[in-house]
C-alpha cells in the first residue's frame, strides 16, 4: 500500500500544477499573441509603401509639371528672340528710311547767275554815285565771298566784273588769264558818270 500523502505535499502538488497550468496558459497567450503582432507589423509595413508610393507619385508629377514650365519658357524665350530681331531689323529700317529721307531732303545749291551779280554791282556803283564817291574798286573773291560764301561760281563773278565796265573804267589787277577768270582780278569803276551814253569797256578797244 503507498504511503498516504501529507497535507503539506498534497498543497505543494496542487500549487504545482496550479503554475504548470498558468504557464501553459501564458505560452498560449503568447503564441496567439505572436501571430497579432507579426500581422499589425506587415499592416504597418504595408501602409508605410503606399505612403512612400504616393509620395513618389507627387513627386514624379511635380517634377513633369516643372518640366512642363521649363519647356515651356523656353519655349517663351525662344519665341522673344525672334521678336528682338524683328524689333532690331525695323530700327534698321527705320534708320535707313530717316537717311534716305534726309539726302533727299537735301537741297541742290542754286548758283547765282551774270545777271544777279551784274545787278549787284551796278547797285554797289549807283550807291557811289549818290555819295559823290569818284570810283569804287572790287575784287572777284571779294564779290564772290559777299554774294554767295563757299560756292564754287568764280567764273561767273568774273563775267559779270567784265560785263560791268565802262568807258573810263580800268584794271587794278588783270590776271593773264585770257579769259581772266581769276579770284585776284580786281577793277575800278568811275561812278561820277554812269550815263547811258558811256560805251562798254571792250567796244572801246
Amino acid at each position: 500500500m503507498p504511503a498516504k500523502k501529507t497535507v503539506k505535499a498534497a498543497e505543494k502538488e496542487t500549487e504545482v500544477k496550479a503554475e504548470k497550468k498558468t504557464a501553459a496558459k501564458k505560452t498560449t497567450t503568447a503564441k496567439k499573441a505572436a501571430p497579432a503582432k507579426k500581422a499589425a507589423t506587415t499592416k504597418t509595413t504595408a501602409k508605410k509603401a503606399v505612403k512612400v508610393e504616393a509620395e513618389k507619385t507627387v513627386e514624379a508629377k511635380e517634377t513633369k509639371t516643372t518640366a512642363k514650365k521649363t519647356t515651356a519658357a523656353k519655349k517663351t524665350t525662344a519665341a522673344k528672340k525672334p521678336a528682338a530681331k524683328k524689333t532690331t531689323a525695323a530700327k534698321k529700317t527705320t534708320a535707313a528710311k530717316k537717311t534716305t529721307v534726309k539726302k533727299v531732303a537735301k537741297p541742290e545749291v542754286v548758283k547765282k547767275t551774270v545777271k544777279d551779280y551784274e545787278d549787284v554791282i551796278n547797285w554797289k556803283k549807283g550807291e557811289a554815285h549818290a555819295m559823290d564817291w569818284l570810283y569804287i574798286e572790287i575784287n572777284a573773291n571779294d564779290l564772290l565771298t559777299e554774294v554767295e560764301a563757299g560756292v564754287d561760281n568764280l567764273e561767273t563773278t568774273c563775267q559779270a566784273i567784265l560785263n560791268c565796265m565802262l568807258e573810263g573804267d580800268g584794271f587794278i589787277v588783270e590776271p593773264a588769264e585770257e579769259n581772266k577768270v581769276s579770284d585776284k582780278l580786281t577793277v575800278r569803276y568811275y561812278c561820277d558818270n554812269l550815263s547811258e551814253d558811256r560805251r562798254k569797256y571792250f567796244d572801246v578797244l
